[in-house]
């Protein structure tokens, strides 16, 4: 079993739990490198508690640990376009295609889907901050992953899966996020910027949900997190016109936690990630996951659905209409405004 497929099968207390069988599923070193032993959990609880903080042990719940119970570092290497930096309990998370304002390739899209599981596998990090490389944050999909999505059931499939594992990954990361947002946001950048747990943003940062202007349905983190942000009246603002808004402004609404100059943004992140790297495990993580039951909540009323309602889209005309235009940095004449496919 590779480290990636480790970090995959290990997760935070509440996804191991069997509910079925009232127990637990660790990872048991005495029964070998691979061995799982379910065990009980009324009785294991608090073990298991002070295991997943490292309290006294070297085999952490949680962490991945070799047949002698050594601690096996996960390995980031296979990481193309995520480079991580680890230092003091804080891993730094950089999206780096500067050429492309990290736009999102299915390559780094996938990459974001399971980052936060193997943050959550390695005992090294207590914190992390994730930014974009150069002047962006991330730009969203990239025109091929768009193109290659439309009327292809089987990418739609996948990007949407992954769309999901985006979001629900990182609010079941046990341990904070902070997004440092540098740039334009947009896509599935802004969804990993504004699903962290702190979101600090340059007060020169251009911030958009741009589905409707590609003709497709708000659906990859939007319905989950604008509202509980920002409330229904201006989520649905920004959302349905896909009006630009800069940091401040963000600020202002409440869609993020705070907004600085761009010269202080990674000081102020960096600050922020230090304090919680030192702050006390157990009431931070605990805190995290009682505050994100909110959001599992919206994820069963709004976000599961809107997936579904923008996969559909990639099957209409309009899509094809929204990227030309984007290509070819024009107003959109979408069909299903002037009389052409009927959609809905």
């Amino acid at each position: 079993m590779t480290n990636h497929e480790r970090a995959n099968f290990v997760r935070p207390l509440s996804l191991r739990t069997n509910r079925s069988r009232r127990s637990v599923v660790m990872f048991h070193p005495a029964g070998g490198q691979d061995a799982i032993a379910p065990v009980s959990l009324s009785k294991w609880l608090p073990t298991l508690i002070s295991l997943r903080f490292g309290y006294g042990k070297e085999a952490l719940f949680g962490a991945i640990v070799g047949k002698n119970g050594e601690n096996i570092m996960n390995d980031y290497n296979d990481y193309q376009h995520i480079l991580v930096e680890k230092h003091d309990g804080i891993a730094l998370l950089t999206m780096n295609r500067p050429e492309v304002l990290n736009a999102a390739n299915f390559r780094l899209h996938n990459e974001l889907s399971r980052i936060w599981l193997d943050l959550g596998a390695d005992p090294e990090v207590r914190v992390a901050v994730i930014t974009g490389s150069g002047s962006a944050f991330s730009a969203g999909g990239d025109f091929e992953m768009i193109e290659q999505a439309m009327g292809n059931p089987e990418v739609i499939a996948s990007n949407t899966q992954e769309a999901s594992d985006i979001v629900y990954n990182l609010l079941n990361l046990d341990k904070p996020v902070i997004s440092a947002i540098n740039g334009v946001a947009v896509g599935a950048g802004l969804a990993v910027a504004l699903l962290a747990d702190i979101s600090i943003a340059a007060e020169n940062a251009r911030i958009t949900d741009g589905h409707i202007r590609l003709g497709v349905a708000a659906g990859d983190h939007a319905a989950i997190i604008w509202p509980l942000l920002c409330g229904m009246a201006k989520a649905k603002y920004y959302l349905l016109t896909c009006d630009v808004m800069d940091g401040k402004e963000a600020e202002r609404i409440g869609l993020v936690s705070l907004a600085v100059p761009a010269e202080e943004l990674m000081p102020k992140a960096m600050e922020v990630a230090e304090r919680l790297a030192s702050g006390p495990q157990p009431a931070i993580r605990w805190t995290k996951r009682a505050l994100n039951q909110w959001l599992r909540q919206a994820g069963h009323t709004a976000f599961d659905y809107s997936l579904l309602a923008e996969a559909l889209g990639f099957f209409g005309e309009d899509v094809r209409e929204g990227l030309r235009a984007v290509k070819e940095k024009r107003t959109p004449n979408f069909p299903s405004a002037g009389g052409g496919q009927r959609q809905g």
